[in-house]
């Protein structure tokens, strides 16, 4: 497990929204072509309390103003589509929430179109990678026991901290199955 360093990562209105950014910048030093990577979010006053030691490996000290510390897990296994990956997670009760960073590929809605019909996801994902309207998209999605979610894209081509666009409901359907992960 390797916690997220807060770095440089602009002061943002929620501390969900400082944790995604927080990720995201994370996720952009480690570079593009990367596979899917999973974050347990703690709280970091409870995290100092109840675990000092793992706090103390994980770079938090009494001076970290952090509200939320991400925890990426172990790396997502191959071979297992994502959303059936997710079904079998259960979270401790120490988690109060979850982030995922991801990579893909999008289109504009404008290309919605010329979608080929009656094909298999393989066959419109090699349509979609051939489009030359394609962008790489890095996402990173985050949501919280209580509801609350948050979304950063980062487009390959505008691969800045000053260019990643934050929001509530940007990827609804990832959003969705991460929240899933803490029913039951």
């Amino acid at each position: 497990m390797s916690n997220v360093s807060p770095g440089s990562t602009p002061m943002a209105a929620s501390p969900l929204t400082r944790a995604v950014l927080e990720i995201d910048e994370y996720a952009a030093g480690l570079g593009w072509d990367q596979p899917a990577r999973l974050f347990a979010l703690v709280d970091t006053d409870q995290l100092r309390a109840q675990e000092p030691g793992l706090a103390e490996q994980l770079g938090i000290d009494n001076g970290t103003e952090t509200a939320l510390t991400p925890v990426e897990q172990d790396e997502l296994p191959a071979g297992i589509p994502l959303d059936e990956f997710l079904a079998t997670i259960a979270w401790p009760d120490a988690v109060v929430g979850c982030a995922l960073t991801v990579e893909r590929l999008m289109l504009p809605p404008s290309a919605e179109a010329s979608a080929p019909k009656g094909v298999d996801e393989e066959q419109l994902a090699k349509w979609v990678a051939a489009h030359p309207e394609r962008q790489e998209v890095r996402m990173t999605v985050a949501v919280l026991r209580d509801g609350a979610r948050e979304t950063a894209l980062r487009l390959r081509e505008k691969d800045s901290p000053t260019e990643v666009v934050t929001g509530s409901d940007l990827v609804p359907g990832l959003a969705e199955a991460l929240a899933t992960t803490f029913e039951g």
